[in-house]
This record gives C-alpha cells, sequence and structure tokens, in this order.
C-alpha cells in the first residue's frame, strides 16, 4: 500500500524556501481545529488541543487504511494567531493571544469516518473540546517562507514580510498569521526548528 506524503504531494505549501518570500495559492482543505486563547507555552488547553488533533488524526489514518486501503503520513500541526488587540500580538503579550490549532485532513476522508474516529478518541480523551470540528478552509493567495531557528526568533522574518514585502509588491493583510511546524520540538534542537510562516494576502485595489 503506498502512503502519501502531502509534503510531497502538495509541495508548493508545505515546502517554501528559507531564503526568500513566495506568493502561493491556498486552495480550500479540510482541517480538524481547536480555538482557544492564551500563552501556548503554558495554556492547558493548548496542549490538550493538540493531543485531541493528533489522536483524532491518527485515528482517521488508520481508519483510512482499514476502510479505504489508503495509507498517508499524518500532515504537520499547522495554528493560526491573532490578539482582539493586534499591539498585543506584535509585543509578545502572549496571554492576550488567540490561537486555532489545526491538522488538514485528506480530502478522502468523510464526515463519518470523522464521527465514528471521534467517538473512539473519547473513550481515551474524555470530554470534547467545545470548538473541536471537522471543517473546510480556505485562505487563497498568500505569502509565505521557511524560517529555520526557534519560535523566538521569527520576529524580524515577521516584521520583513509585514513592513518590507507585502507593502512593496502591491498586497495588503488578509487573515491571520499562520504558522506550520515541519519539527517536533520534543525531538529537534531550537536552532534547527522548521516553521513555515504564511500570511494570507489580496491585491489593493
Amino acid at each position: 500500500m503506498e502512503k502519501i506524503d502531502f509534503k510531497k504531494t502538495l509541495k508548493p505549501l508545505y515546502a517554501p524556501s528559507s531564503k526568500q518570500f513566495a506568493l502561493v495559492e491556498v486552495p480550500r482543505m479540510a482541517f480538524l481545529q481547536i480555538d482557544g486563547q492564551g500563552d501556548p507555552n503554558t495554556s492547558p488547553e493548548y496542549a490538550a488541543g493538540i493531543g485531541w488533533l493528533y489522536s483524532l488524526s491518527y485515528a482517521l489514518k488508520f481508519a483510512s487504511k482499514a476502510s479505504l486501503a489508503k495509507d498517508y503520513t499524518v500532515p504537520p500541526l499547522e495554528a493560526l494567531w491573532w490578539a482582539d488587540d493586534m499591539v498585543d500580538f506584535a509585543l509578545g503579550n502572549k496571554s492576550a493571544w488567540h490561537w486555532r490549532q489545526m491538522i488538514m485532513v485528506p480530502a478522502f476522508i468523510t464526515r463519518p469516518m470523522f464521527e465514528a474516529a471521534l467517538e473512539r478518541t473519547k473513550d481515551k480523551l474524555g470530554a470534547t473540546p467545545d470548538s473541536l470540528r471537522f471543517d473546510s478552509f480556505q485562505e487563497g493567495l498568500s505569502v509565505q517562507i521557511l524560517h529555520i531557528g526557534s519560535y523566538a526568533d521569527e520576529a524580524p522574518t515577521i516584521a520583513r514580510l509585514h513592513a518590507e514585502f507585502i507593502p512593496q509588491n502591491g498586497l495588503i493583510e488578509n487573515g491571520h498569521h499562520h504558522e506550520i511546524y515541519l519539527s517536533d520540538p520534543r525531538k529537534t534542537a531550537a536552532a534547527k526548528l522548521k516553521t513555515i510562516i504564511r500570511q494570507p494576502v489580496k491585491r489593493k485595489l
């Protein structure tokens, strides 16, 4: 049975350059999603959300192998980030941050498969997070770049994205700051972490 690796089949979305910003068109895709608020480094809800998303993702992977004869590598964790006052976001006041955790779900995964996987996962993890859902999401035109290094060192790249690349190319922001975590921070040194930084945009009229 061939194993699908979406980081390869969707390479323009999951393998950007680390040297320059690139424009990509992000299509509508399905995701497992959980919303929350607070410092991701200390929030129990953030840690619990990751547990739920990965547990469900692997339950769906095994169900796909069993019922559809399709195997795939579970896609990486992603997150949208914002704040009611974006000054808090820019200054790193993480207690005021909002987040949406996401893991992409292949198009051949159906809602009944999700609901069955959810029932099995509830037996292991207990009460379901209120915001947990299986829903589609489309960003459309976006700018992205690969950041190599610690999460704390992303600020200069993000600043260049918003202060230089976006205005210089006749673009404006059109959605939340988006990060895709290609590395497992439990197994990877901070200096070698790989994170895609993405910002949805639209062209100025």
